[in-house]
């Protein structure tokens, strides 16, 4: 009994942790060939999903160039570029007069209001004028006296003088008596400057506008005692029509300004908001000032304004733009067209057959705001992008869209009072811009260009049907 025992225990293929083992084992497999299998699967069926969904972003475009890039297009046209000279100036009255009493005594009466508009000999105050008006009487009286003794002392000296003849009186008496008519003419003398003096305080305690303009502020009310001797004025007067501006410009400016004002050109210039982004008047240059600022390495310029409409005041500051030339029939496209490379400028324009981009070097001749004429590479009509090129590259297919961004160039927006707000560069003679693209001057910030022979909705359709064939696939 005991050695069967023993025999069964030392059996070698009779061993239960072995086969649990094994068992273990084949669970672990098929549990990874099925996750490996849905893996599999999944990959399968999400695959033709991505690859269906990939045409709905909207990138560089797939190896085919089916997928156009989205662009923002001006058309260059041929027209006038004014070169302008900014700077920075300040606004200044021809005339400014403070007025001050020129007799002592209390304001009696304000015959103006406060920002009214005068004009020469007005009467805007009165001083009291009784303390004249008695010194004058006084001195009327004077000269009413010392004009009798002047009289009586003529009579006697002529009375002398037949008396000197006949040997009466001695030479001495008579020459006394006509000094004594000459001194009592010189009393009288005086007495007429005392009436003038009077007569004119009268006429100083009636203060009057020197000059046509605008009353300030009131700087004295009536009932207080001014003095000639005040430094403070009653009120001050600005003209405001015409008036004028004080602009700087740099040094190295002077030549080209000082050669168009000698051979008699009149200068335009036009003042601007402090942003630039409004033109308030336009006028003409003035004067040249006679000498440069070394501290600066600047020369003042003054122009001058009508200011019919008030638009400008004293004091304030804008931004004046002297027009100094202008380029004629200069081809001119956005600057933002133009862009740099190892090989220089260069702009993409859009071929009108294909909707294609391509690369074309141009010669930029002069930059004027966010305008540039192009002196070669481009001409009138070509359509050029302005927004999206880092997403280019020459033959790529291209989804325009007409720039509508004010551009500058022409003039900023003008002020209500100063005439209609600038829509950019002058219609009159514009080239009609080709299919596909409009100009940049465009008014319809969501009108879509057409491509090809079909419109941006035919190309939208075409790609709607082009993805729903894939899902289904």
């Amino acid at each position: 009994m005991h050695e069967k025992i023993t025999d069964a225990h030392s059996d070698p293929n009779n061993k239960p942790g072995r086969k649990g083992s094994s068992a273990r084992t084949i669970v672990f497999f098929l549990i990874v060939a099925v996750l490996a299998g849905g893996f599999f699967l999944w990959r399968s069926t999400r695959k033709p999903q991505t690859t269906a969904a990939a045409p709905r972003g909207r990138g560089n475009g797939d190896a085919n160039g089916n997928q156009p890039v989205p662009v923002i297009v001006a058309t260059a046209q041929r027209r006038d570029l004014p070169v302008y000279l900014d700077g920075l100036g300040s606004v200044q009255a021809f005339y400014t007069v403070t007025l001050k009493s020129r007799v002592d005594g209390e304001m009696m009466d304000v015959r103006f209001t406060e920002g009214q508009d005068v004009h020469k000999g007005d009467l805007l105050a009165i001083i009291d004028p009784r303390p004249y008006q008695v010194a004058l009487a006084q001195a009327e009286a004077n000269i009413a006296k010392d004009k009798a003794q002047l009289t009586d002392a003529k009579l006697n000296a002529d009375r002398y003088k037949q008396l000197i003849r006949d040997g009466v009186i001695p030479q001495q008496q008579y020459d006394t008596q006509v000094a004594l008519a000459n001194q009592l003419q010189g009393a009288v003398d005086s007495d007429q400057a005392q009436i003038d003096s009077a007569k004119l305080n009268i006429v100083y305690s009636q203060i009057t506008s020197p000059i046509d303009g605008r009353v300030g502020l009131r700087l004295v009310d009536p009932g207080n005692i001014v003095h000639a001797t005040d430094t403070n004025g009653l009120l001050v007067i600005t003209q405001m029509e015409p008036i004028s501006v004080i602009f700087t410009l740099p040094e190295d400016s002077l030549p080209a300004v000082n050669s168009r004002t000698r051979s008699g050109a009149k200068l335009e210039v036009k003042a601007l908001s402090r942003d630039n982004g409004m033109q308030i008047a336009q006028g003409g240059l003035l004067t040249i000032d006679n000498e440069i600022d070394q501290t600066t390495g600047t020369f003042k310029l003054k122009a001058v304004f009508d200011n019919k409409d008030r638009a400008l005041w004293p004091n304030q500051f804008v931004n004046a733009r002297l027009l100094i030339d202008t380029k004629r029939n200069a081809t001119l496209i956005p600057a933002a067209a133009v862009q740099h490379g190892d090989q220089g400028a260069f702009v993409y324009r859009i071929n009108p057959t294909d909707s294609s981009a391509e690369v074309v070097p141009v010669t930029v001749g002069l930059t004027e705001d966010n305008l540039s004429s192009i002196d070669s590479g481009i001409g009138p009509g070509d359509v050029v992008v302005t927004d999206g090129q880092d997403r280019l590259r020459a033959g790529v297919r291209v989804d325009a869209r007409s720039d509508t961004r004010p551009m500058g160039g022409a003039a900023p927006a003008v002020s209500q009072s100063g005439g209609p707000p600038a829509q950019g560069m002058p219609s009159a003679g514009r080239p009609d811009p080709p299919a596909g693209s409009q100009s940049f001057l465009g008014s319809n910030p969501n009108a879509r260009t057409d491509q090809g022979n079909g419109k941006s909705g035919d190309r939208q359709g075409s790609g709607k049907k082009r993805r729903e064939q894939q899902q289904q696939q």
